[in-house]
């Protein structure tokens, strides 16, 4: 394996940030459309994290994606759930009532009629683990015509099914050694799979990996050491072009010079938030949101949209790795 990809030093941030200062000052410039211009083929994706709360919080920022969704005239592919799915004891396992009011009802089949893929988050596995985990892992057998997607603990997936554009690497990032967290003989077993899948020929021009706990974080938790040795290095390896992830409860978007991946953190889906720092750009905030992916063979746009649907960032990148800032 490669040797562990460093983290970020101060001085490296601050010449990053200045990058990135610059290309917003060139935003006007970007080639990508905004979301209202966006071209018939492209592909729409919503994404939440550390969302699982049954609060005001966590229905506001959906009631914000329902809305966003029509004023955009967009009908999602697919919304990504990426982990804390459910805070709290789930003592009825697969019949607990939080499967309707948490889920189906909160992000309803009218709006978003497209596959939820989901992660796992640290949330899911505390208070009742087994059976908070095995409900999840056991809810699309059990419950036929839910859009709830997540046949294992890490999976792959490819979109759309005809002529995909994008191929999505979903991952459990629980690394903490405990019976309560992903167990070691798991760990080294999707880290196996994890690098067998990129070891594969590409066969759609966007490969994406998503995970509950970010590698880089200006927020709460900060960096995580164990996914910066472990995954870092195969991502860059293989060119992965995005990494999204939650767990800070916030909105982030980091990136790093000679890294080929982009790092997206979406945890703003309704639990408490977390303080954030900007040492490192071009994006951190403090708020309660989701984040859209717009998806095209030519380019990949990532926004993030607070609860009442106001953009407080954006940027595209082309397939050669090129990165515009638009706001």
């Amino acid at each position: 394996m490669n040797s562990p990809t460093p983290v970020v030093s101060r001085r490296h941030a601050l010449k990053q940030t200045f990058f990135f200062s610059a290309a917003i000052a060139l935003g006007s410039r970007a080639p990508f459309a905004q979301a209202d211009e966006a071209a018939p083929g492209d592909r729409h994706f919503l994404m939440i994290g550390d969302y699982g709360t049954a609060d005001q919080a966590q229905k506001a920022v959906a009631k914000g994606m329902q809305d966003y969704a029509r004023a955009m005239k967009m009908t999602p592919d697919g919304l990504f759930l990426v982990g804390d799915n459910f805070y709290g004891a789930f003592p009825e396992g697969l019949d607990s009532p939080r499967w309707k009011t948490g889920f189906e009802d909160m992000y309803p089949a009218t709006a978003f009629p497209g596959p939820c893929w989901v992660v796992l988050g640290n949330h899911d596995y505390d208070n009742e683990p087994v059976i908070k985990i095995a409900a999840e892992l056991a809810y699309n057998q059990a419950r036929p015509g839910t859009r709830w997607t997540m046949p294992a603990k890490w999976y792959r997936v490819e979109w759309p099914a005809v002529n995909p554009v994008v191929t999505c690497l979903m991952l459990d990032s629980n690394y903490k050694n405990s019976t309560a967290w992903l167990k070691p003989e798991e760990r080294a077993a999707q880290l196996a799979w994890l690098t067998a899948e990129l070891a594969k020929p590409r066969t759609t021009p966007w490969l994406v990996a998503m995970g509950h706990h970010p590698l880089y974080s200006n927020g709460h938790h900060g960096d995580t050491k164990a996914l910066v040795d472990e995954w870092g290095p195969l991502f860059q390896k293989h060119g992965v072009d995005f990494y999204f992830c939650g767990h800070d409860h916030d909105l982030q978007h980091l990136e790093f010079e000679g890294r080929r991946t982009s790092f997206v953190l979406s945890g703003g889906g309704g639990a408490g938030l977390h303080d954030v720092s900007t040492q490192r750009g071009p994006f951190a905030q403090k708020v309660h949101g989701f984040t859209h992916l717009q998806v095209s063979k030519e380019k990949f746009v990532v926004r993030h949209v607070d609860g009442d649907q106001k953009q407080l960032h954006a940027f595209g990148k082309t397939p050669a790795g090129k990165i515009e800032i638009l706001s």
